[in-house]
């Protein structure tokens, strides 16, 4: 772990922000414990986290963007100084024009704060059926819960997204996310197993899969049949 720490002092003299200790020990975690393969990571920074992914896990892909040219550069060469090139993607784009056919077990989102619920409705396609979101930086450095920490007007616009996104997370119909504490604030947000009849109803999800109707009709003949006969 020698050229991540030489990472981390690099970002330390830059004033390049990366994810903090808690952080990424946790989603390191999380990959190990639930035998994550894919990640797509949007803000890919110097590096850090896609390299401190790939290293957690040999069987680990990571797909990461990012948009800013020096910062991109820089981590093709940390990928490169930790002989990851084969397992780390670096796409120098913009995420939000991003596309991509691929599914990934894991959706890292720690790009710019104030287009998180932009990223999360444009990528959700791209998980995994048990596949989650892992978003950082959900306290920003305790202003989402006290906004009076700064007097920036760009930060303040900013910090009001953020809350904005949380309350996205909280009433989404679609996943469900817990919050944790760590670092500066960290969700998981995975699909709901099951939906309700009203979203159900309201999204025609009857009609999904195809000749479900039938499906269920079928099945409860059977259970008739069943029934008649003493089973």
């Amino acid at each position: 772990m020698e050229e991540i720490g030489k990472i981390k002092k690099y970002a330390k003299i830059t004033s390049v922000p990366i994810i903090k200790d808690e952080g990424i020990n946790f989603i390191c975690d999380y990959i190990r414990e639930h035998d994550v393969e894919k990640i797509l990571e949007i803000g890919t920074g110097i590096g850090y986290s896609s390299i401190s992914f790939a290293k957690s896990k040999e069987d680990v892909f990571v797909h990461t963007i990012e948009f800013d040219i020096d910062r991109y550069q820089q981590a093709v060469r940390n990928v490169a100084d930790n002989n990851l090139m084969e397992r780390i993607l670096v796409y120098l784009c913009d995420a939000g024009t991003f596309e991509t056919s691929e599914k990934f077990d894991l959706i890292f989102i720690d790009g710019p704060k104030a287009q998180y619920t932009k990223y999360f409705e444009r990528f959700k396609n791209n998980l995994t059926e048990e596949g989650v979101f892992i978003c950082d930086n959900l306290s920003f450095h305790g202003m989402v819960e006290d906004l009076s920490l700064t007097h920036n007007y760009s930060t303040i616009k900013m910090v009001k997204k953020l809350r904005k996104f949380i309350d996205f997370l909280k009433n989404n119909e679609e996943f469900e996310t817990q919050f944790f504490e760590l670092g500066d604030g960290i969700s998981v947000s995975r699909r709901k197993k099951w939906l309700s009849y009203k979203i159900l109803v309201q999204t025609n999800c009857w009609t999904y899969p195809k000749n479900l109707n039938l499906h269920i009709k079928r099945l409860f003949n059977w259970v008739q049949m069943f029934s008649r006969n003493g089973f």
